[in-house]
């Protein structure tokens, strides 16, 4: 299966580049499945309905979110409705909407999405991402019930990123991190056969503050005082992510390339 996961969109910017360069990707890249992080979508902080539908009829498969999953208020009376959408599984109880799904592919073949948050330097506790995960990851082993399996780790801190890579390795196909908005250079194989990556980076302006525009970022990290609320950086974004491919009869990441699409990184991903 061939797998493409974009990292937090930012803003207009980030909508943009996801509407404008993913149908080509599907193309060239002959993919099965797309997960996109949304949840910096709308003004960077959340996503509304509209912004859904719109990375969905980019070619989103399944849109993950985050920490800022509801900030846009009109996404809690959206999200039980539309099953492409996905909040992290360790957010709030009566959260509404799902942390974890199963898929179906056009031909038959089934994927398992999750996300769960993070605990460490997050701004309020969420419930223990390990625990969250096993009774989903246990339900849906590798390889059987679902021919691969992607879990979105959205969190800041890298050691945590990494140590639930590891819990997953053998469970998962591919483990990539969201949040920091900073591409990371460590896609790897686990020895079990995950695909990892810290961070898939943002899609977003990158001539920024992890995607916002710069002068109100400087400005409270010199003086320590805020002037005005922070705003999307709105230059030529960058398409940032990572592609996988794996093995439909073990579930096994067999290739791990980082995505960089347009904008000001240098390109790379999969050959075509």
């Amino acid at each position: 299966m061939r797998i493409l996961f974009l990292g937090d969109v930012m803003g207009r910017a980030g909508r943009q580049a996801v509407t404008t360069q993913l149908a080509q990707l599907r193309r060239d890249w002959r993919l099965d499945f797309v997960i996109v992080n949304g949840e910096n979508a709308t003004s960077g902080a959340g996503i509304t309905p509209d912004h859904a539908k719109l990375l969905l009829g980019a070619g989103a498969d399944c849109i993950t979110l985050g920490d800022h999953a509801f900030d846009q208020k009109s996404l809690i009376s959206f999200i039980d409705s539309e099953p492409r959408l996905l909040r992290p599984l360790n957010f709030s109880k009566v959260a509404p909407g799902q942390g974890a799904r199963l898929y179906t592919l056009p031909d038959g073949r089934k994927l398992l999405v999750a996300q769960v948050l993070g605990q460490v330097f997050m701004k309020r506790p969420f419930d223990d991402p390990f625990s969250a995960l096993e009774p989903v990851l246990r339900a849906h082993p590798l390889g059987g019930q679902a021919q691969a399996v992607i879990v979105d780790v959205h969190c800041e801190a890298t050691s945590e990123k990494m140590a639930l890579g590891h819990w997953c390795d053998g469970r998962a196909s591919l483990v990539v991190g969201t949040h920091t908005h900073v591409p990371t250079g460590d896609a790897m194989i686990l020895p079990g056969g995950a695909g990892y990556l810290t961070d898939a980076g943002m899609c977003g302006d990158y001539d920024s503050v992890i995607g916002m525009q710069k002068d109100e970022p400087l400005r409270r990290f010199i003086t320590g005082m805020p002037s005005k609320r922070f705003e999307p950086a709105t230059g030529e974004a960058t398409l940032s992510g990572v592609f996988v491919e794996t093995c439909d009869k073990t579930g096994k990441a067999l290739a791990i390339h980082p995505v960089r699409q347009g904008g000001r990184l240098a390109p790379s991903g999969p050959a075509v």
